[in-house]
C-alpha cells in the first residue's frame, strides 16, 4: 500500500478530565486503503503504557433492550443495542474491541432516509459517557445551571435528546470506557490523531455495513478532542472507506489551527469578558449590555487594538501600553498592575485564580460560571476545577447505573472514564484544518455546525473562530459552516436553557442537511 500524506491536528488548549489529555492532541502519517490510514502492529509492551487490568480474549457480544422516552414533546419508541465490535488490522488479525451503544427509532419505514450520527467525547483519553448522557434518551438530574448534587442520583427522559432527528451511536475510544486493546497489543498503536481516527473509521464502516446504513445520511457529533477526531475522520472516512458525510457537529471545538503566540494569547479574551459579565465584574456601561454584546465588543478589541499592541512587542510606546492595559482591565475586571505584570498576555491558568482573588474564590476551566475555594488563596494556580468537581460525580454515577440496570450490559470489566493515553502521537499536527478543508471541498454538500459555550476555557470559542477564518475556504464552501453560541461552558448541555437551544439547533441542522 502506498504511503499516505501526513494528516493530523494541533491543539493549543489542554483538554480531557484529570490529566487524561495533553495540550497537544496530534497524530502521525499512516497508510491504508486509498491512503486513509493503516493500523500499525506492535507486540512488545509499550514503555510507560497504561497499567490496565487483565484483558479478556476479544469477543463480540450485544445486549438489546426496548424502551421509550418523551423527547421534544413526543413519545419515541426505540431499540438500544449495547455491544462490542472486534476490530482487525488489514491482515485480519484482531487488535481491539470497541464498545458502543446504538439507539434506533422504532417504526421507521425507510431507514435509508433516517440519519445516523456517531458521537463521542474527547480528551484524548475520555470515555463517551458524558455526551451519552447529554445527547441520548436519558439524562441525569442536575440543577438548572448544571450544578451536581449528592446521591441518591436519578435519571429521567432527556427531552432534549437528538433521537427525534437521528439515530445515535455512542462509541468509546480504544483504552477508554469498555473499549480495550487485545491482550499483548501495544496501546500506542491506537494513541495518536491518525491512529485514533483510523480505528474509529473502521468501527463506523463495520457499523453501517452490519446494520445496512450505507444509504442513510451520516453525521459525526464530537465534543472537545472529539472535534479534532471528527475533522480527521472527515478525510480518513473518505479515503479509507469511501464514506461521505452529510454533516459534522463540533461541540466545544479545539482550535486546530497553526497560529502565532500573539494570536493564541487572544483566544481566551472574549471569554474573559463574558465571565466578568456573568460575575458582575464589569463597569456599569458594559454590565448593562447583553452577554452577546459584551462578547462582540471584546472580540472587536482583541482583533484590533489588542492584537496590534501584541504584534508591536517592545516597540509599543508607554502611552499605547497604558491605553491597552486600561481596555483589558475594562473587559476583564483584572487590575491594571496585574495586566502590566503579565506583559499584556494573561494565561487562563493565572486568570482562573486571579479574577476573583479578592473574594477568595476561583472560577472553573470547563465552565467559568462555577466558583471554587482553594486552601492557598495566594497561590499562582487553582488547585482544582470547580465546574468539573461539581457535576462529574452525578454524570458518571448515573451512567454506571444506567448501562447495567437499563441497558443490561453485564460485565466485570472496569469502565475507564479517563484513560492515560500519553504520549499521544503528534506527527503532522499542523494539518488537521487542511484535512477538514479538503473533505468539505471535495464533498461540497458537507455541512459543519460549530457549537460554542461562552464560559468554556478548555476550548475557548475565539480559537475555532480564528481557525475557520484561516482555513482558506472558497466562499461556496465557507457558507457550509455555521456557528451557534450558548450561555454555558464546555459541556453545553448541562445548562437547562442552553440544552433546549442546542436541541433545536442540532435538530434543525440535521433535518436541513439530510433532505434534498
Amino acid at each position: 500500500m502506498a504511503a499516505a500524506a501526513a494528516i493530523a491536528a494541533p491543539n493549543s488548549f489542554a483538554q480531557g478530565r484529570r490529566g487524561g489529555g495533553s495540550g497537544d492532541e496530534t497524530g502521525q502519517a499512516a497508510q491504508g486503503r486509498r491512503g486513509g490510514g493503516q493500523q500499525t502492529t506492535a507486540q512488545q509492551p509499550a514503555q510507560g503504557a497504561q497499567n490496565t487490568r487483565p484483558t479478556p480474549a476479544p469477543e463480540e457480544k450485544t445486549s438489546v433492550t426496548h424502551n421509550s422516552a418523551t423527547i421534544g414533546g413526543q413519545k419515541i419508541d426505540y431499540t438500544a443495542t449495547a455491544g462490542t465490535f472486534v476490530l482487525r488490522d488489514d491482515s485480519g488479525a484482531p487488535k481491539a474491541t470497541m464498545f458502543y451503544v446504538a439507539y434506533t427509532k422504532d417504526g421507521v419505514d425507510d431507514i435509508s432516509k433516517r440519519p445516523v450520527a456517531f458521537s463521542y467525547n474527547g480528551g484524548p483519553g475520555s470515555a463517551s459517557c458524558f455526551v451519552h448522557m447529554g445527547f441520548g434518551p436519558k439524562r441525569p438530574v442536575v440543577s438548572a445551571d448544571g450544578h451536581g448534587s449528592p446521591a441518591p442520583y436519578a435519571t429521567v427522559d432527556n427531552q432534549e435528546s437528538f433521537l427525534d432527528a437521528t439515530d445515535l451511536v455512542f462509541v468509546d475510544a480504544i483504552s477508554t470506557g469498555y473499549s480495550r486493546p487485545v491482550a499483548g497489543e501495544n496501546p500506542a498503536q491506537f494513541h495518536g490523531v491518525v491512529e485514533d481516527a483510523t480505528w474509529f473509521s473502521d468501527f463506523i464502516y463495520q457499523y453501517i455495513t452490519r446494520n445496512e446504513r450505507w444509504e442513510s445520511p451520516k453525521y459525526l457529533i464530537g465534543e472537545s478532542y472529539g472535534t479534532t477526531r471528527s475533522a480527521q475522520l472527515s478525510g480518513i472516512l473518505e479515503r479509507r472507506h469511501e464514506i461521505y458525510l452529510n454533516g459534522i457537529v463540533l461541540v466545544s471545538t479545539v482550535a486546530f489551527a497553526t497560529a502565532d503566540p500573539d494570536a493564541r494569547a487572544m483566544f481566551p479574551f472574549p471569554g474573559y469578558a463574558a465571565t466578568a459579565w456573568y460575575h458582575h465584574l464589569l463597569p456599569a456601561d458594559l454590565q448593562k449590555e447583553t452577554v452577546d454584546q459584551v462578547v462582540q465588543q471584546a472580540r472587536d478589541f482583541a482583533k484590533g487594538e489588542y492584537h496590534a499592541a501584541l504584534m508591536k512587542g517592545d516597540k509599543l510606546s508607554p502611552a499605547e501600553r497604558q491605553k491597552v492595559i486600561a481596555e483589558i482591565a475594562r473587559f476583564t475586571g483584572l487590575s491594571p498592575k496585574f495586566i502590566d505584570d503579565c506583559n499584556l498576555r494573561i494565561s487562563s491558568q493565572r486568570w482562573f485564580k486571579e479574577v476573583e482573588r479578592d473574594k477568595r474564590r476561583t472560577v472553573g476551566r470547563l465552565d467559568s460560571r462555577f466558583e471554587g475555594m482553594d486552601a492557598d488563596a495566594a497561590g499562582e494556580r487553582e488547585e482544582y476545577d470547580p465546574s468539573e468537581a461539581s457535576y462529574e460525580g452525578a454524570w458518571v454515577a448515573t451512567f454506571q447505573d444506567y448501562v447495567r440496570r437499563d441497558l443490561k450490559w453485564e460485565t466485570d470489566m472496569y469502565y475507564t472514564v479517563t484513560a492515560q493515553v500519553q504520549p499521544w502521537d503528534q506527527t503532522g499536527n499542523e494539518l488537521v484544518a487542511e484535512t477538514l478543508r479538503g473533505a468539505m471541498t471535495r464533498q461540497s454538500y458537507l455541512k459543519v455546525l460549530v457549537v460554542c459555550g461562552y464560559y468554556d476555557f478548555a476550548t475557548p470559542f475565539f480559537g475555532i473562530e480564528y481557525t475557520v477564518d484561516h482555513m482558506g475556504l472558497e466562499p461556496p464552501i465557507r457558507k457550509n459552516i455555521s456557528f451557534t453560541y450558548y450561555e454555558s461552558g464546555h459541556m453545553v448541555y448541562i445548562d437547562e436553557k442552553a440544552h433546549v437551544k442546542l436541541h433545536k439547533d442540532v435538530d434543525d441542522f440535521i433535518r436541513g442537511s439530510s433532505t434534498h
